[in-house]
């Protein structure tokens, strides 16, 4: 039986090794520091600069190489590190260039490439780079802003609408980001900027965005990346800890932005997004946290990245009906992120979002890039800005309310749009069950101090207005 197997064996091995890929690295830049470790970041791995399974190996000529397994099929995007997105490639002059692009798995290939420079080694420091962040739009809220959750301080940056400082009255939507390295700036990106700032100042000036928000950007932990943003553990990259995070996007990062800057606080103007693993951990907060998030912009995802227990979420944890889904990804970034964006999006619709409230879109040019999202992002924010849409209903009226603090203790205040006098304020637990009912005026104050600490859902109507949030009661 043995010797019957063996040819078989034999060539099984030798399809691997034949449809295996061999990146060769030919020349390095002079200046690249003795016993340093080169990295290989790519579609393949969610962009992670420094993974040990892709490490490169250093030969005795002065070369690395890294062969990729034979499951690495397809069009990949790709780019070499010393492990973080500082020490990427970059071209001699010490500026981005584009992804390396190949398709492997057509035979064995031995592809030899060259680096001409490193992003850290410019002449001034981190490289000859002039911040992009719009100014004075744009500002770093906190180098080291608490996640207890986690653990941990993260970077966040905010961006304020153009009429911010001039209209002090009006409140704002708030659109949360990930991975905030790469929103605003090119000099703290690795590849480019998604430039929202930009972007959403634009829509403003041109008057194609009447309301403005408010952007959040948190940015990703680095070698903490893959473990934040997914909940579910990938058997080779990690994860595991999105739970955390997502809990800190709601109950830490959330409350501070509401308290601080003049937010509309509702769900119909809360929004999240991001791309490749930000876009799975955007869907996944949606479905977490349906009283919160009414927006989502999905770029990318990764959905591959947690298939089986994200699918199996989505449905045990059916979406808000009245959550739009903004759903984009190149038609060629790999076999399965068009494959997996459909299901998602069929899985949603089966659980009763309405196809009014999914877009999808996979232009054939796309890629797993940030000038592509950065081209997208305009179209996804007007789309996801949109009343939402309810089956057999009319787009629905949202009130554009305030309240808080959130989580609230003995009181809660309320703002009301100026064409507003009175509303309606019912306080449910998240049964349905009804608690409390009140009406109040703009600026009115509502007694909670009675309710038992927990979470409860916060509807606001005013005729035929209405709008909800999540509260929290310590």
């Amino acid at each position: 039986m043995n010797r019957l197997l063996l040819p078989a064996l034999l060539g099984l091995l030798a399809a691997n090794t034949q449809a295996q890929t061999t990146f060769r690295l030919t020349a390095v830049p002079a200046a690249t520091p003795a016993g340093a470790t080169l990295y290989l970041a790519g579609s393949f791995n969610s962009w992670t600069p420094g993974s040990a399974a892709h490490t490169l190996t250093a030969n005795p000529d002065g070369s690395y190489q890294i062969t990729l397994p034979a499951t690495i099929k397809g069009n990949l995007e790709f780019k070499f590190t010393r492990g973080s997105w500082a020490t990427v490639e970059s071209d001699a002059q010490h500026a981005d260039i584009g992804n390396r692009t190949y398709v492997a798995g057509n035979g064995p290939a031995t592809v030899e490439l060259q680096i001409a420079g490193w992003k850290d080694q410019g002449t001034n420091g981190p490289g000859p780079c002039q911040s992009t962040a719009l100014q004075p739009n744009v500002r770093v809220m906190s180098e080291s802003f608490a996640m207890p959750q986690l653990g941990r301080t993260r970077r966040v940056w905010v961006y304020l609408p153009n009429d911010y400082a001039t209209a002090p009255a009006k409140r704002y939507p708030v659109l949360y980001m990930h991975d905030g390295q790469n929103v605003f700036d090119a000099c703290t990106s690795f590849s480019g900027e998604w430039g929202v700032d930009e972007t959403l100042s634009q829509l403003q000036q041109q008057g194609l965005d009447a309301t403005g928000s408010i952007v959040v950007a948190v940015d990703n932990g680095g070698a903490e990346r893959l473990n934040e943003l997914s909940p579910w553990k990938n058997a080779q990259y990690g994860g595991g800890q999105g739970d955390q995070y997502v809990d800190f996007m709601v109950q830490t990062l959330k409350p501070y932005i509401d308290a601080n800057y003049r937010t509309l606080t509702g769900r119909e103007f809360t929004g999240i997004a991001g791309s490749s693993m930000g876009g799975l951990i955007s869907t996944y907060a949606a479905l977490k946290y349906p009283l919160v998030y009414s927006k989502v912009g999905v770029f990318s995802p990764a959905f591959w990245f947690a298939e089986q227990p994200l699918f199996q979420y989505v449905r045990q944890h059916p979406a808000n009906p009245a959550t739009r889904f903004y759903f984009v990804s190149g038609a060629n970034e790999s076999q399965t992120m068009v494959p997996l964006m459909q299901a998602m999006r069929d899985s949603l619709a089966k659980g009763g979002v309405p196809a009014a409230n999914l877009s999808f879109r996979a232009p054939a040019d796309g890629q797993h890039a940030e000038w592509f999202w950065k081209r997208e992002f305009s179209a996804a924010y007007q789309w996801l800005n949109q009343p939402a849409v309810l089956a057999g209903r009319h787009p629905a009226a949202s009130l554009a309310f305030s309240a808080y603090p959130n989580p609230a203790h003995d009181r809660l205040t309320l703002r009301l749009p100026a064409d507003v006098r009175e509303a309606r304020v019912e306080i449910l637990e998240l049964s349905g069950r009804m608690v409390r009912k009140e009406k109040l005026r703009n600026g009115d104050a509502l007694d909670v101090s009675p309710l038992a600490k927990g979470l409860y859902q916060l509807r606001v109507t005013a005729g035929a207005r209405q709008g909800s949030q999540v509260l929290a009661k310590e």
